[in-house]
């Protein structure tokens, strides 16, 4: 216990050392102007300060060491005591009112109201001018000066605390604003860097895993053929090459994106969107999905990201079905109305899949019969409501499931024309039939 209570002092002795400097600077520094106030004498004379001189400025500046505790009460000790110069035989001057001038600056700069300051001020102003007329005898000019500056030392003590307490006020004000600008900013940068990640994420699942669904099948159905149909198994492995060639390529632009430090000149090709439609359609034909395309009203180009949403949903629609579908087959439909473009992927669900495992070993996955959970849905639901859309995505009551987003369009130049087909712009020709192998895909023109 003595080592405990022997460190405390040791450990904060400086700092209250220095705080006791402090504080009795301004009491001692009072107690000297006291003093020289009562070397003046009432026959402006001057002389030893008297006994009287001391008592004033001990009980006047004893109390100062307080007026930051109870400002009101330390004004009210240092007014009354000033009152007792003149009675005491002495000169009342601004010297000898000193403590009362400082503890109006005290409370000035700590009440808690301005009109209670005001009028506390006033008060102690207004004491100190009757305290200081003469007792006796005609006022001389020289009374009169000195009566002026002694009642008007409180009132501006007073106003230099007020504008102190302002300016303090004014400075945390502005510090707390640029504290708050500062959290703003952070969160905004924060908010920026989650958003931005998304969208990265969101970009390289549509760019990658599209690629990376049909080599998966195309691998899976060279393995299924090899012992059968080796010619088929060789075909599948030459679209295997040429789909992981276009996914490394896709996956190398876009970490060169990535890598920029500034602004890209130019894009290296435009992004894509339906006009791209029929390549994207034809990937699926070579992984063995049959796709059809239907379409109903008059066609309009779109805005770019629009358009390259409707690309991205229809995209990774199909390729959720490629990945959990049983099926090799499914429907693409775009619907055209006046502010708004209707784009649904549906499959029946009705098929199963032949091709077996890849890999038979002990330990290892089947990967054609174990869908993963990914964020497909998510990222084509994000991509929707960028633009100002919506999508919506479950099971059909029919069997199979279907993904359908409506996406706005800006208004149409000729509202007048409500007719089925003509000239699709920006979404290229989709209508034919092709064949390659023994899939095939077909576009239905309304």
């Amino acid at each position: 216990m003595a080592s405990a209570g022997g460190g405390g002092p040791r450990s904060h002795g400086p700092r209250s050392l220095g705080t006791w400097r402090r504080q009795g600077t301004v009491p001692a520094t009072a107690f000297v102007l006291c003093l020289l106030g009562g070397v003046i004498q009432v026959d402006d004379t001057l002389s030893a300060p008297p006994v009287a001189a001391y008592f004033v400025a001990v009980v006047s500046c004893a109390v100062l060491p307080l007026r930051h505790r109870a400002p009101l009460a330390t004004l009210a000790a240092t007014t009354a005591a000033t009152v007792l110069v003149q009675p005491l035989g002495l000169l009342l001057s601004p010297l000898t009112a000193a403590p009362a001038v400082i503890t109006a600056y005290s409370y000035a700069l700590t009440a808690r109201t301005e009109r209670r300051a005001a009028g506390a001020v006033a008060l102690s102003a207004a004491v100190l001018l009757v305290a200081s007329l003469p007792l006796t005898g005609d006022l001389s000019w020289q009374d009169t000066s000195r009566i002026g500056v002694v009642s008007a030392f409180p009132l501006v003590a007073g106003v230099l605390g007020h504008s102190v307490r302002n300016r303090r006020a004014y400075l945390a004000a502005v510090e707390e604003r640029a504290r708050r600008a500062e959290e703003t900013r952070d969160e905004e940068a924060r908010r920026r860097v989650a958003e931005e990640r998304v969208r990265i994420a969101r970009e390289l699942h549509d760019l990658v895993a599209h690629q990376i669904t049909l080599a998966n099948a195309q691998a899976t159905v060279a393995a299924h053929l090899f012992d059968t149909r080796p010619e088929q198994t060789r075909r599948s492995l030459g679209e295997l090459i040429e789909t992981t060639g276009h996914a490394l390529d896709e996956l190398r632009a876009t970490v060169g994106l990535l890598r920029q430090t500034g602004d890209a000149a130019a894009p290296a090709e435009p992004a894509p969107g339906l006009s791209r439609l029929p390549t994207l359609i034809e990937s699926f034909h070579r992984a063995g999905l049959e796709v059809s395309v239907h379409q109903e009203g008059t066609a309009r180009p779109l805005p770019p990201g629009v358009d390259l949403t409707a690309y991205r949903i229809v995209q990774e629609a199909l390729t959720n079905v490629t990945k959990h579908s049983g099926t090799r087959s499914a429907r693409v439909r775009l619907a055209w109305n006046r502010d708004r473009v209707t784009v649904t992927v549906a499959d029946d669900g009705g098929g199963t899949r032949t091709a077996p495992a890849v890999s038979t070993r002990p330990g290892s996955p089947a990967a054609p019969d174990r869908p993963s959970p990914g964020f497909g849905l998510i990222g084509m639901r994000e991509r929707a409501t960028a633009v100002g859309g919506h999508l919506s995505a479950g099971s059909r009551a029919e069997g199979g499931f279907l993904v359908s987003a409506q996406l706005p369009l800006p208004p149409a130049r000729d509202t007048g024309d409500d007719g089925d087909g003509g000239a699709i712009g920006g979404v290229g020709d989709i209508s034919g039939v092709g064949r390659i192998g023994d899939s095939k895909v077909r576009g239905d023109a309304s």
